[in-house]
């Protein structure tokens, strides 16, 4: 399980303990201010502590959702437009407006440990969205994969999500076209 750094001092009293405890292997520290009682921690985990309020998405999300093989580069995290920038180099953050920044939440399990994510429905509606900052291959790749799933789709659910966000005409009309 991880901790904070304020939970390890709870947990064990105080800063010199802590410190007592990672010397002697009870306790690991996995980068500043995230300590675990498990030797080995996957990175997906300690993203997803560190940012609570972030949203999986995009690459993260489509790979997450086995709609492509490709392993990310990076976490794809989506967050309000004012939100803090992220400083992390694990990360390519996205600023959302936060009238939409909750459509479509969900959790998943993946790697050991529950991360925030946009279902398949909203991934759908990001795919077409930002068809022209993904590769044509990639694209390709995913679009054909959510074909094969299409039937367990809500597409009421989409047709919501597509009002919703901006851009709603063109993405409306690429599903037309492309998906259906």
């Amino acid at each position: 399980m991880l901790y904070s750094y304020n939970q390890c001092i709870e947990k064990f009293g105080s800063k010199y303990l802590v410190k007592k405890a990672v010397e002697e292997g009870k306790l690991f520290r996995k980068e500043k201010g995230v300590y675990s009682d498990e030797k080995y921690v996957s990175s997906l985990e300690i993203i997803s502590m560190k940012y609570p309020n972030a949203i999986f998405t995009l690459n993260s999300a489509f790979y997450y959702y086995d709609l492509t093989d490709t392993i990310p580069q990076h976490y794809y995290l989506a967050t309000g437009r004012g939100a803090a920038k992220i400083q992390d180099k694990r990360v390519i953050q996205i600023f959302e407006n936060s009238d939409v920044l909750e459509l479509g939440i969900t959790y998943l399990e993946r790697e050991g440990c529950r991360i925030k994510i946009y279902d398949r429905e909203r991934m759908l509606v990001e795919l077409l969205r930002n068809k022209n900052k993904l590769s044509f291959n990639y694209y390709k790749e995913i679009l054909l994969n959510y074909r094969k799933i299409i039937e367990d789709l809500d597409m009421q659910v989409i047709q919501d999500y597509v009002y919703a966000v901006p851009k709603s005409e063109m993405i409306m009309k690429t599903m037309q076209l492309e998906v259906l």
